[in-house]
């Protein structure tokens, strides 16, 4: 198949989208009074796509936890975006870009960016994931990062959809 043709077929092909959820990790943000999804899933012609929601250290009540430790929250982040992947069949593997919020960029970012690296190393990730880092004030005052990440990959069609 050629560029033409596999265009000519992504163009052509239906749009698949539905929210993501994992209530064991995360509840929905309608619960305490915010409106929208933890994530979309699009299916493309065999291509899914994840966009996964800014993602805090929250529990699954929605409470934020590890106030003031900027370590243990980026870690609860890391888990919560860990489990919304994994309800869809994803991993950080398959993660190609994150926006990262911080509340305090100037006194965050070397923690910050050591828990990531050590995270990252952890997962074995390489490539890395494109990634922004932006300094911004986040929904809730105890919340010290947020975390936004879009994942992409292809799934095998089972026996069934062929």
């Amino acid at each position: 198949m050629n560029v033409q043709e596999l265009l000519a077929e992504v163009v052509t092909a239906p749009v698949v989208k539905r929210a993501i959820t994992n209530h064991s990790a995360l509840n929905e943000a309608y619960d305490y009074g915010s409106a929208f999804s933890r994530g979309m899933r699009i299916d493309l012609n065999g291509l899914t796509i994840l966009l996964i929601s800014g993602t805090a250290s929250i529990d699954d009540a929605g409470q934020t936890v590890h106030v003031g430790d900027l370590r243990a929250q980026l870690r609860r982040t890391f888990d919560n975006i860990s489990k919304l992947l994994a309800s869809e069949g994803a991993t950080w593997h398959d993660i190609v870009r994150t926006t990262c919020y911080l509340r305090d960029i100037e006194r965050d970012y070397q923690a910050f960016n050591e828990e990531r690296t050590a995270f990252y190393k952890e997962q074995g990730l390489d490539p890395l994931p494109a990634s922004t880092g932006i300094q911004a004030i986040l929904c809730r005052p105890d919340l010290l990062i947020e975390i936004e990440a879009i994942a992409m990959f292809r799934r095998e069609p089972s026996a069934k959809e062929e």
